[in-house]
């Protein structure tokens, strides 16, 4: 679960046109000149109001989803400044929470998520793209392949049965992705969550729709939301 952004609105910086450059007969830098050297961090990256609009929308779910408003948000037309948490034991039980990327440890300068509910059989589909400054996003896969590798099991604080995690790197995906499988006998479907890279940014998701564990569904998903990204994301390698 995501908390709204408290980031300022990114400013805009204009070059200064060559021609002014060539009249100036100072020797100092004017204030123009000063901010045309200052690059924003945040040039080229897409703003939650842009990629909310490349989430899956209602009608891409089956019939019986429908969306939780309380599990629906992004950071609207505002960039928020990156962070990244101090090294402590992970939590391995968030690997069932919606908010399962922020495991990583690292926090991106805008996000976009949305969950669907089927309330007839309670399966769930979670998406959420976030994006990252420079080779930020690159970052957050490593790490996030690490913590799945630091949580082979946690025990189900309902059910006091062992959940299993898995993961491994998986091809045909973005420029990256990983798949982690959560399970426990004691429930009726696992879980399976996909984190792909595109760019600056990172889309997860989860779903426990399907008899397979929700692989189906999650790869289906994912495919959908990198369609909806193709070439709008800025190369890894920005800034």
């Amino acid at each position: 679960m995501r908390i709204p952004s408290r980031a300022v609105k990114a400013l805009a910086v204009a070059a200064l046109p060559l021609a002014l450059a060539a009249c100036s007969s100072s020797s100092s830098p004017t204030a123009a000149e000063a901010a045309a050297k200052t690059k924003d961090p945040n040039a080229g990256l897409l703003t939650g109001t842009q990629l909310k609009k490349a989430l899956a929308p209602a009608s891409y779910f089956a019939s019986g989803f429908t969306a939780d408003p309380s599990l629906t948000r992004d950071t609207g037309d505002t960039f928020r400044a990156p962070a990244t948490k101090s090294a402590t034991e992970p939590k391995c039980a968030d690997f069932g929470a919606t908010g399962w990327i922020d495991l990583s440890g690292i926090e991106g300068v805008s996000f976009a998520q949305t969950t669907y509910i089927d309330k007839n059989t309670s399966a769930e589909l979670d998406q959420e793209i976030d994006v990252y400054r420079g080779t930020t996003s690159s970052g957050v896969m490593t790490a996030l392949a690490k913590v799945a590798a630091a949580c082979p099991s946690y025990m189900d604080s309902d059910t006091h049965t062992k959940v299993k995690i898995t993961g491994a790197k998986t091809a045909g995906l973005g420029d990256d992705a990983y798949t982690i499988t959560v399970t426990d006998d004691a429930w009726e479907s696992g879980t399976t969550l996909i984190a792909t890279r595109v760019g600056t940014a990172v889309v997860s998701v989860l779903s426990t729709d399907g008899k397979d564990d929700g692989a189906a569904s999650a790869k289906k998903l994912t495919e959908h939301i990198l369609t909806s990204l193709k070439g709008r994301t800025a190369p890894d390698n920005a800034g």
